[in-house]
């Protein structure tokens, strides 16, 4: 009898443990701030790295990231790795051909050996500032493109989690996420 207490003991602890390493393996999920080293790559051309500089930290949930990869980031565990391929409609989206806007060379600034493929920065009408591409040169005029300029492009990102920790809480009367 004594044999059988102490083995259903320790099969008990056992389990407890197991339990315990379980309740101390994070998920990336609703409620978490994770951070993570990433490598951006789009038509097999390395574009953008965190690794080596300082990591990405988003909470899920807070729309900081583009949907595609936060949907595949969600149920990775701490120091799990993962390549993940995000579709156009899942990032910047496809590209708009009612993005693509003509405007005459004389309402850009003088001066500039205009190229197609060169990126320009325009000004919204809020002051804010964003990148836009001459798509095409003609006579007196230039077609700019004011997608972004991943539209349209499937995104490859290897991922490695770094941290998860538990969001900070929201101050109170903020909007939920």
């Amino acid at each position: 009898m004594k044999k059988l207490l102490v083995g259903s003991f320790a099969v008990v602890m056992m389990g407890m443990l197991n339990l315990c390493a379980y309740a101390d393996d994070p998920v990336v999920g609703a409620g978490k701030k994770v951070t993570l080293d990433y490598t951006l790559t789009v038509d097999n051309k390395e574009m953008e790295t965190s690794v080596g500089k300082t990591p990405l930290t988003y909470v899920v949930g807070s729309r900081s990231i583009i949907p595609g990869l936060e949907a595949q980031l969600n149920g990775m565990h701490l120091n799990e790795e993962k390549v993940v391929k995000v579709a156009p409609k899942d990032a910047y989206g496809d590209v708009d051909q009612k993005a693509f806007k003509e405007f005459p060379k004389t309402s850009l600034p003088k001066g500039i050996d205009l190229k197609v493929g060169m990126v320009l920065q325009a000004t919204a009408p809020d002051g804010s500032k964003f990148p836009t591409l001459i798509s095409e040169i003609k006579t007196d005029t230039v077609v700019l493109n004011f997608n972004h300029p991943l539209a349209g492009k499937e995104l490859t990102f290897k991922v490695k989690i770094l941290k998860i920790e538990n969001a900070p809480a929201a101050p109170a009367g903020a909007p939920a996420s």
